[in-house]
């Protein structure tokens, strides 16, 4: 069945038996890619074993490309990265994240739909796959490093010939030549000492983040998996993938000719969501001006990395260059942050975790001498020298680190603070032990969506940034009625309702039945095309453009017109929403195996409690639409708890604790998925 898109075959090493075999990719089709793959390929695997936690060699590490890596689909460069997350709290739930570059594109030339990794070595190794060569190398020598001399010294071992210079060949086997070097994935030393904010690295800058994967990798004694091919992949409708990249060039910044460039082409809110080039919120505004150009993972036209002739900051986007800030030096301030890349610590989790420790130095409670006796310099705090020693400590699990390499939640609950603390609003994690990052209290489908999850949610485009942004620039060109009617008319099969973006407490706000088809369609689209698909989170769904007359985006459109060209498939856009369910459905099954329940999905109390301090977002006030910010008011509990109920019923699961119910499992042909939920106890 199988056509354009796929190699056919996924590879399987186990680190403990030290075997590698191969699982064919069309047993598992009718995921997609990526995350969908990546979840059913987790099931079967493992799943009628669980619980058991994230460092227990049983675990995956699953890395996973979609039919689109390797293509010059615009903005499909992610690698999808599964398992369970030893960050993630307090349970170690099936997590996942991502990370751009070209690693994917290099899995497909390789002649592989991903990778999956299972046991744990009795010794540091690595991965080294050339085409179909797989090897378990000893990663002696290697152990140690951080993830840039990582990745230098394994594209050395690959492609011993190669001089590293543009353009030259170099022998891959006999007669088989690439100017290319190995794209490497790795873990730094955070990752080697079990840290649970361990990073993935690839390249200078490309995190995936989230979850603590670079501590899973350390757990298996595993240092890096490098893949280099040779091959291409298979298009199956060449002429129709042309036409509809030729198609979304209306869609793109013009750097020819722009549209309203004295808009949209200036610095502010737009730089980020004009689709032009923006360098990733890099800071480079310190004299002399370094000279800088912008940077694209893989396939994508937006680029919005920077590469500076100084080497500093490459690649790195937006958190990964904004954790450390060292007082008086835009240099220093970017070398600090390298150095976060260096030793693999996930930025999403350093950066609470450093407000949490000057919040207690604050307070004086942490501190030489104090109740949390540390050696830290907290008197040079915002220098280089503070930032270094920090993360070191934690890197390597020195003195104080060695707690804090646990994560925010785990040790605030160790210094017996977490209830006080994150209640409070004190230490602000949302969900799942992971930092709020939009306000639940008014972008609720942020909110809601990361609490229905795992983590953060991590969806960009969908509402907040082309809608707050928009209010915030001062210049909105389009009314709050115009922004929620064009971003409604893309929202497939829900189109229509203009109050899925309603962001007020109203009647038609944030506890509506809206809202509870937004969150739905927003878990959907993020677990088919951004998780399967490898769409960018930073630039998909497009509902809405300044590049276009109409301001129209792509989406609905682009998506299956992109993905039947590659594969083959004549579905819509509907349809391969409802995968996106099944998807979503089949993750909720996992966590259900895991222990989750109804009863915990809840905010801390500062979310029902504090007031918000409120974003610009479109809100229906009293008959008429607006921005507005929401300000002052708190999340109701009774009101979200009815929320949750209608959105349960939505989805097929049972409102009373959440579970999926066999006849929704069946329908989307998981029976098995059941039966296993129905042995625990567990199906709705």
């Amino acid at each position: 069945m199988m056509k354009g898109g796929y190699t056919g075959k996924i590879l399987r090493v186990n680190l403990t038996t030290k075997t590698v075999s191969r699982i064919d990719t069309e047993k598992y089709e009718e995921f997609g890619g990526g995350h969908g793959i990546g979840s059913a390929v987790f099931f079967d695997l493992v799943g009628d074993q669980l619980p058991f936690e994230a460092f227990d060699p049983r675990n995956l590490i699953i890395m996973m490309a979609s039919p689109f890596s390797g293509t010059f689909m615009p903005g499909s460069g992610r690698c999808e990265v599964q398992g369970l997350g030893p960050m993630l709290y307090p349970i170690e739930w099936f997590g996942h994240s991502n990370f751009g570059g070209r690693f994917t594109a290099q899995m497909k030339f390789a002649g592989w739909d991903g990778i999956v990794v299972e046991g744990a070595s009795d010794e540091p190794v690595w991965i080294n796959v050339i085409n179909d060569k797989v090897k378990i190398e000893s990663a002696k020598g290697i152990w140690g490093m951080d993830t840039w001399d990582t990745q230098q010294e394994i594209c050395r071992r690959v492609i011993p010939d190669q001089k590293f210079k543009f353009g030259e060949w170099a022998a891959l086997s006999e007669n088989c030549y690439t100017t290319q070097v190995p794209a490497v994935v790795c873990c730094g030393p955070a990752g080697e000492n079990r840290s649970r904010l361990g990073a993935l690295l690839h390249g200078p800058g490309s995190q995936a983040a989230l979850c603590g994967f670079g501590g899973v990798f350390g757990s298996k004694n595993l240092k890096a998996i490098s893949f280099i091919g040779s091959g291409d992949v298979p298009i199956a409708d060449p002429q129709a993938f042309m036409d509809a990249r030729l198609w979304f060039r209306k869609f793109q910044w013009n750097v020819d000719n722009p549209r309203e460039a004295e808009r949209f082409g200036k610095a502010g809110p737009y730089a980020l969501i004009s689709g032009r080039p923006s360098g990733g919120n890099v800071l480079n505004r310190e004299l002399p001006l370094t000279p800088a150009r912008a940077a694209a993972c893989a396939s994508c036209p937006r680029g919005c990395r920077m590469r500076l002739a100084t080497g500093d900051s490459n690649e790195s986007v937006c958190a990964g260059t904004m954790v450390i800030n060292v007082n008086g030096s835009v240099k220093f301030t970017r070398q600090g942050n390298d150095l976060m890349q260096r030793y693999g610590l996930g930025h999403w989790q350093l950066m609470p975790l450093m407000r949490y420790v000057a919040t207690l130095h604050e307070k004086g409670i942490l501190g030489k001498g104090k109740q949390l006796d540390t050696d830290l310099p907290l008197d040079l705090t915002g220098t280089f020298t503070y930032a270094e020693a920090l993360m070191r400590q934690i890197a390597t699990r020195e003195g104080i680190g060695d707690d804090l390499a646990e994560g925010c939640a785990r040790f605030a609950e160790k210094i017996g603070r977490y209830e006080e603390d994150v209640n409070s609003g004190e230490l602000s994690l949302a969900w799942w032990g992971t930092a709020v990052h939009y306000d639940p209290v008014v972008e609720a489908e942020w909110g809601f969506a990361s609490l229905l999850g795992e983590r953060d949610l991590m969806l960009h485009m969908m509402s907040n940034y082309p809608l707050h942004w928009m209010a915030w620039s001062g210049d909105p060109y389009l009314t709050a009625e115009e922004a929620a009617k064009l971003y409604t008319d893309a929202m497939v099969p829900y189109q229509g309702d203009p109050f899925m973006v309603d962001h007020s407490d109203g009647p038609t706000g944030i506890y509506s039945d809206s809202k509870v088809k937004q969150v739905a369609w927003i878990k959907h689209y993020e677990k088919f095309w951004v998780g399967s698909g490898g769409f960018c989170g930073w630039r998909w769904p497009m509902c809405i453009t300044n590049n276009t007359a109409d301001r129209r985006g792509p989406t609905p459109e682009a998506e299956p017109k992109f993905w039947n060209a590659v594969t083959g498939n004549n579905l819509t856009f509907v349809d391969y929403m409802d995968i996106g369910h099944k998807i979503y459905t089949l993750d909720r099954s996992i966590w259900v195996l895991q222990g989750r329940h109804r009863d915990m999905e809840v905010f801390p109390d500062y979310v029902y409690d504090k007031p918000t301090r409120g974003e610009d977002m479109p809100m229906y006030i009293d008959g008429k639409w607006k921005y507005d910010t929401g300000a002052g008011r708190t999340l109701d509990r009774e009101k979200f708890e009815d929320f949750k109920t209608r959105f349960y019923k939505f989805e097929g699961y049972n409102p009373q604790n959440g579970y999926p119910t066999r006849n929704t499992l069946e329908k989307m042909n998981l029976r098995k998925v059941a039966d296993a939920l129905e042995k625990k106890g567990r199906l709705g």
